[in-house]
């Protein structure tokens, strides 16, 4: 598995689909990061606040969409 450092410039847009994923476009320095020995490798992905207000936006407006493509809850009923 190769690793990275993902460094989000810019949230453009996002999106769902029908199979439940998220897509978001970015703007994005992207490298190849190595390992530290002793320590699992992952990948970073970073982003200034400002870029995280906007990412917790998108999220919102996004589970949003998934809810309302879902049938009412029956929550309370049972039997």
């Amino acid at each position: 598995m190769k690793i990275h450092n993902i460094e989000v410039s810019k949230f453009k847009a996002a999106s769902n689909t029908l199979n439940g994923l998220v897509m978001f476009k970015v703007d994005a320095l992207i490298a190849e990061k190595q390992p530290l020995e002793g320590i699992e490798p992952s990948s970073v992905i970073s982003m200034t606040e400002q870029n995280a207000r906007v990412l917790m936006a998108l999220l919102k407006s996004q589970l949003a969409e998934f809810d309302a493509k879902k049938p009412k809850s029956r929550h309370g009923r049972h039997g």
